[in-house]
């Protein structure tokens, strides 16, 4: 079977609805029901560039860029007030679903016989299938930890007796009922998981063992992720994006017959002038460091999702994470001493809807919305990367602004061609991954731009209303942080005008990253 998984992989998907569509690279999704294999009901973005979960029907997201959401760490999701009901009052979905209490959980390891079950369901993952009985079996031990295995197999099997055995288990271990849960009828996997996360569920001591187990069956590449014991990555957070790792040497220009979302390393630019065949009213990702600046067009960011280029005399990493609406840019040659300098690439895993990066010279994982590394060698030294304000602008606004800018080239520099919309709408009914409860302040694809202060304050200002008030000549300012508008998009600065690194993000992901925000209004 382990032969039978891997091989599914690599199969282009069939139907890719809900991400953006393939340009060029095969994308892969895969799905073990047992016997039979369907596509995956959730796939970060089948296609290059889009990170989306698919309906319970056999549809594919569209390879975009997994996760590859950064994992969180543990010391994070362990904070009371990310998540703790207790402290938060009601928690809701993004569909104003509310969330029943947790359940009660036990402690300390889980009893014999749910291990004995769970090493028949591997082995039979690894060796030729297994029967849903099992999986249901485990609803009878009383241990509400063990939903997260129903979380991690649902991903997988959308149909079928395993399915079914997972949701039945769920239900009676948690006293959730899957059918008051409008999110359950896109995604029963969906749901199940945005409960557990909501309730901050415990998992059982060798929780990531099973997962790693269960994981590295897709993708053996990710086994270096699970090889660091001291790890600080929340492994129920991790699900699978729907693609395989970016592992492509630097610069190879090829793309991924088996299905990642490939990264645009170094890319050809063109001045201003050369830009003319983009659109004026287009969006870009626009970066500016020592006097250099730089316009990234959203719809190749979509297809790519990490760029590793050199702007100012700097090296970036800058990943784009679609789920998110995050584009961010990282600092990737203030490393320590002895340290080669990363080059970020996709890992094809999601944390929490975030794209997961990690890099390809020491396998390290990081946050992507923080850029701490999380696991290996870099976690090792202590690497938390440094961050350029990315501003989200049009062409037109950003090139009137700073007429000395450069942009990507038509074809990347690589000889492609690029859809203007690649993702046609995937996203217009809400997050299509995992996020658990949702602070319904603003909207769910409001967009904030964000900051941290020194002292690890976040703040964040809604865009649109930010942007209207600076037009109408009024200051907007919170905690001493303060916006002004940059070629049509906004960047902050201190009271001394030295500026704070910010960038934009969709606020159900702000607001799960930085959960003790300090949200400004007019």
């Amino acid at each position: 079977m382990i032969a039978r998984l891997r091989a599914l992989c690599v199969l282009p998907v069939a139907v890719a609805l809900l991400a953006a569509a393939c340009s060029g690279d095969d994308m892969g999704a895969t799905t073990f029901t047992g016997s039979a294999a369907v596509p995956a009901e959730t796939t970060e973005a089948d296609t290059p560039g889009a990170d989306a979960p698919a309906t319970e029907a056999p549809e594919a997201e569209t390879a975009a860029a997994a996760p590859e959401s950064d994992a969180l760490s543990a010391e994070q999701a362990a904070e009371p007030d990310l998540l703790d009901p207790r402290e938060r009052g009601v928690l809701r979905n993004f569909l104003g679903y509310e969330f029943p209490p947790s359940p009660d959980t036990r402690t300390g390891p889980i009893d014999q016989a749910a291990v004995d079950i769970l090493e028949v369901i591997w082995a039979g993952l690894e060796l030729g299938g297994f029967d849903g009985g099992l999986v249901a079996a485990l609803g009878n031990t009383g241990d509400a930890r063990l939903a997260w295995i129903m979380s991690d197999l649902l991903r997988f099997f959308y149909i079928g007796d395993i399915h079914d055995g997972a949701i039945s288990g769920f239900q009676r271990l948690t006293g959730a009922r899957l059918n008051d849960d409008p999110v359950a009828e896109r995604s029963s996997w969906q749901s199940v998981t945005d409960h557990l996360i909501a309730w901050d569920l415990p998992a059982f001591p060798r929780y990531a063992e099973y997962k790693g187990r269960l994981l590295t069956l897709v993708e053996p590449g990710w086994q270096p992720f699970f090889d660091d014991p001291d790890a600080n990555i929340d492994w129920r957070l991790v699900s699978w994006g729907g693609v395989r790792i970016d592992d492509r040497a630097f610069g190879d220009q090829r793309g991924c017959p088996a299905g990642c979302i490939p990264a645009l390393d170094d890319p050809a630019v063109t001045n201003a002038a050369g830009g003319s065949w983009y659109s004026d009213d287009g969006l870009v990702f626009a970066v500016a460091i020592n006097g250099e600046a730089r316009a990234y067009p959203r719809h190749i960011m979509e297809i790519h999702e990490m760029v590793n280029d050199t702007l100012g005399g700097r090296r970036i990493g800058m990943p784009y994470c679609t789920l998110c609406g995050s584009a961010q840019a990282y600092f990737t040659d203030d490393v320590p001493a002895g340290v080669e300098t990363p080059v970020l690439r996709t890992s094809g895993l999601l944390a929490r809807s975030n794209k997961v990066m990690y890099d390809l010279v020491t396998k390290s994982v990081f946050n992507t919305f923080t850029g701490e590394a999380l696991s290996g060698p870099l976690r090792e030294r202590g690497v938390v990367l440094d961050q350029a304000t990315v501003v989200t602008t049009t062409w037109g606004a950003w090139k009137a602004a700073h007429p000395d800018t450069t942009i990507i080239a038509e074809d990347g520099g690589i000889g492609r061609s690029y859809p203007l919309d690649p993702l046609r709408g995937r996203d217009d009914d809400g997050p299509i991954f995992p996020i658990g409860d949702m602070d319904g302040t603003l909207g769910v694809h409001d967009q904030v731009f964000g900051v941290v202060l020194d002292d690890g304050t976040p703040v964040a200002f809604p865009v649109d209303t930010a942007v209207a008030a600076l037009r109408a000549g009024r200051d907007v300012e919170l905690a001493g942080v303060t916006l002004r508008l940059d070629g049509g998009g906004v960047r902050a600065v201190d009271p001394a005008g030295d500026e704070i690194e910010g960038h934009q993000a969709f606020w159900f992901a702000w607001s799960q990253f930085m959960p003790d925000t300090l949200l400004w209004q007019p």
